[in-house]
């Protein structure tokens, strides 16, 4: 038998009475004298539990290990019997602290891991508590919350009592503001889509270049009167293929392309409507008029569409150009409501006007939260307006300017009023249309970097848009240009020219349908114009 301790066979065994374990007498004297327990089984333990065992006196042969260095070496443990039985008490001493740190650090790990499960299911309902308190706080009409401070009544054909506003001592009305908890939702959702635009690709069912070489006018579709004719903004919702256009006839129409026919015309703007944009996955369209009101309109099961808001916040026409806010400077002319543009959460929309002040507005109430002037004296109004793809720029002004005072930056170059801005889906590019052409300008660096001069110095570019993968660039002035898109070194090739078919040489809006299959050109006239692949060269289908 061998010793508890050692594992080697003992000199002098001794047997414990309480445990029954076998020792080396010197090794647990030691032991005891050190620690007053037993060794394996942590019990107290005494000399006086310690019993001997007898055992007869043989003449032990010359061990087989005297025959060589090692078993000499071991032999020499006589010799050194106390540095002997140091060595083997800490030893065992370390093997038992190693067994106890090894089962405390699996305990440890798991807790941890524990931690963790509970930190992130805390993390997601605190992010879903968020997600419906902002839900909560659009649904619920603002004016009730703060009926003295707003006083945002509605009246029952969707006008806004305007009268009853509380007015500031310097003569403007009161807004409520853009809350803590808006700026939270703007930075969550600039969050999420930034990360979703790292990692898009270039979908497989993007209209190839040999492709867009061949497209050709489709369609003609008169959508508006001829006695103002004229198609001054456009916008295609992707997810049902149908497109609305702002007519100078005062009249914004929804057409459906597959079928060729017009779902609905939405009448009440007294003047022409320079901007269009589809919100809410199509249930909302956001129209802004010459008449300086912007008016949010609900669609019904029917198709039809009926004015719900009718918002009366600027002094001056809106910008005609809706997208995804990047504010664009110049403009020359009469003052007008310019633009609306719609925040990628769909909840919120901006607009600018000539009157050189811009607004931010809920979308589902129709309440102007914040209405931010220029005081720069710099702008003689604002004629374009944009939205970054993820939010980015709005949402810098919003976090590091509080109450949005101030623009991130100003891109000086064009000669004239900036027609049109148009963002690309990999949010690095910003196309700006003007007098003397299109200029590319790098976000990263806030450079021009490209300058395309497609038409004399008397032909102004009215439009200019990317496709929604941000691989093709059209812009639209005496005809119609489609580019390759490129990077900032290489050439950004002309792939294909259309001429205008309107005869009157101003394209005023260009957009590209669903993955470029076709492109929807607006002119001066009051025809909608279809460029695509036939339908026998596998283009889109039409009836």
């Amino acid at each position: 038998m061998n010793c508890s301790i050692s594992g080697e066979v003992p000199e002098e065994p001794v047997i414990s009475k309480s445990s029954g374990l076998l020792f080396e007498k010197r090794l647990i004297e030691r032991h005891i004298s050190d620690y007053g327990k037993c060794p394996i089984t942590g019990e107290p333990l005494t000399m006086d539990d310690i019993v001997p065992i007898k055992s007869g006196k043989i003449v032990k042969p010359r061990p087989v290990q005297a025959a060589s260095i090692p078993g000499m070496l071991g032999m020499f443990q006589i010799v050194c019997a106390s540095e002997w039985d140091g060595l083997m008490l800490s030893n065992f001493a370390l093997e038992q602290q190693l067994h106890t740190a090894r089962q405390e650090l699996s305990h440890a790990l798991y807790q941890h891991d524990a931690a963790c499960r509970v930190i992130a299911r805390l993390k997601k309902e605190r992010d879903e508590a968020r997600a419906l308190l902002a839900q909560a706080e659009r649904q619920i009409p603002m004016s009730v919350a703060a009926p003295d401070a707003v006083n945002a009544a509605t009246l029952s054909n969707g006008k806004r009592a305007l009268e009853d506003e509380e007015m500031g001592p310097d003569g403007k009305r009161i807004r409520p503001g853009i809350s803590s908890s808006i700026i939270s939702e703007l930075t969550d959702c600039n969050a999420v889509l930034s990360q979703q635009r790292k990692k898009r690709q270039i979908p497989a069912t993007l209209a190839p270049i040999d492709a867009v070489e061949r497209y050709t006018q489709l369609t003609v579709n008169p959508l508006h009167r001829t006695n103002k004719p004229g198609i001054l903004s456009l916008d295609i919702l992707y997810s049902k293929d149908i497109i609305a256009t702002a007519g100078a006839d005062s009249n914004a129409v929804i057409f459906d392309r597959p079928s060729g026919q017009v779902v609905s015309t939405l009448s009440g703007h007294s003047k022409k409507v320079t901007s269009v944009k589809f919100a809410a996955e199509g249930d909302l369209v956001v129209t802004g008029s010459a008449d300086k009101t912007v008016r949010l309109w609900r669609g019904s099961e029917g198709g039809s569409f009926e004015c719900k808001h009718i918002l009366k916040d600027h002094t001056a026409e809106l910008a005609n150009s809706f997208s995804y806010v990047f504010i664009s400077l110049l403009s020359d002319g009469v003052l007008d409501v310019q633009a609306v543009t719609i925040h990628a959460t769909n909840n919120y929309f901006v607009t600018a006007s000539l009157d050189n002040t811009w607004c931010f507005y809920d979308l589902a109430s129709g309440l102007c939260l914040t209405q931010v002037e220029d005081t720069s004296g710099m702008n003689e109004g604002y004629t374009s307006a944009a939205f970054h793809p993820d939010g980015l720029i709005l949402e810098r002004i919003l976090i590091s300017i509080g109450n949005v005072q101030a623009n991130v930056a100003r891109f000086d170059g064009h000669i004239g009023a900036v027609t049109a801005i148009s963002f690309s889906e990999n949010g690095y590019f910003l196309a700006t249309a003007a007098q003397d052409g299109v200029k590319l300008w790098d976000l990263r660096r806030l450079k021009n970097f490209r300058t395309f001069t497609p038409y004399d110095e008397t032909t102004p570019t009215q439009s200019v848009e990317f496709d929604h993968s941000g691989s093709y660039l059209a812009l639209g002035g005496s005809d119609i240009r489609v580019y390759q898109v490129a990077n900032v070194k290489s050439e950004w090739n002309c792939i294909k020219t259309f001429p205008d078919l309107s005869g009157t040489g101003k394209a005023t809006s260009v957009k590209f349908g669903p993955d470029a299959k076709y492109i929807a050109v607006g002119s001066m006239d009051r025809n909608l114009r279809i460029f695509g692949l036939p339908e026998e060269d596998g283009g889109p289908s039409e009836s």
